[in-house]
């Protein structure tokens, strides 16, 4: 059994709140897109992980798909199986690439083994695993807050636009990107973005950690800028960042003289 576990973008991220357990509640939409990874899953005489692609760091018994797997076999009389997973989502982009190997191999085990389990139950295994995890179970565009572990279902569609994303040489780690990041409360209110021209979205939709990492890495800032510059409608840092995606009416053909060619990840 094979799946394709997709990519997401954050359009708009407002830090609204430090909590007084150290975290920070936020609102922000998570739209799924097409950049993906491949998971394959078969049941095996022993339970074994191989990768491919982008290098994974670490011991392999930590990666979150083993992890989801573990969780149901503590649950229930799962056979043993041996899962590749080729990686094409980079870490530490903002694009919520792990999360989404963990969720749909969920599905794929909730499938394999037919243990019929409801979307609701599976976003309960997948909120242990990762607070945007239990997005990509259903995979449909989201209205998250919270911690990023609350959703709402929004109508947003913008599939008739291309969406470009770019990926710098280097990741951000979440913790840097919060730790000069100034909480405040956003004057427009995202879930209803659908009522929003495109055109308009530059002037009013926001991603508050731009101003806690541009200053770090302005890098990222240029090639938001360069996006912009291309002809994008809309152009953001994705999460945390690395990544920086532009949306597009008409995707230009000399994209590559805004932007270098091998820093596309998905156009």
């Amino acid at each position: 059994m094979i799946t394709f576990p997709n990519a997401k973008i954050n359009i708009g991220l407002n830090v609204v709140e430090k909590r007084p357990d150290g975290y920070h509640n936020l609102e922000t939409i998570f739209y799924p897109v097409k950049l993906s990874d491949a998971l394959e899953i078969v049941q095996s005489d022993k339970t074994q992980f191989s990768a491919s692609g982008i290098p994974i760091e670490g011991d392999p018994e930590n990666n979150l798909v083993l992890k989801a797997y573990r969780m149901l076999e503590a649950d229930f009389d799962l056979s043993p199986v041996k899962i590749h997973l080729h990686k094409r989502i980079p870490f530490g982009a903002g694009l919520g690439g792990g999360s989404a190997d963990a969720a749909f191999a969920l599905k794929m085990l909730n499938e394999l083994f037919s243990l019929g389990l409801s979307y609701t139950v599976l976003e309960g295994y997948a909120s242990k695993i990762g607070a945007d995890c239990p997005f990509f179970i259903q995979n449909k565009p989201t209205f998250a807050h919270g911690i990023g572990d609350q959703f709402q279902e929004i109508t947003l569609d913008i599939s008739a636009f291309s969406i470009v994303i770019v990926k710098p040489p280097f990741s951000v780690s979440t913790p840097e990107a919060y730790r000069c990041i100034k909480p405040q409360k956003s004057n427009f209110d995202l879930r209803n973005i659908a009522n929003l021209p495109i055109e308009d979205w530059k002037n009013i939709i926001r991603n508050d950690f731009e101003s806690s990492v541009f200053p770090i890495y302005p890098q990222i800032a240029e090639f938001k800028r360069q996006l912009y510059n291309a002809g994008a409608l809309y152009a953001s840092m994705s999460g945390s960042g690395s990544a920086v995606f532009g949306i597009f009416r008409h995707l230009p053909a000399d994209l590559d003289i805004f932007i270098p060619k091998e820093l596309f990840i998905y156009r």
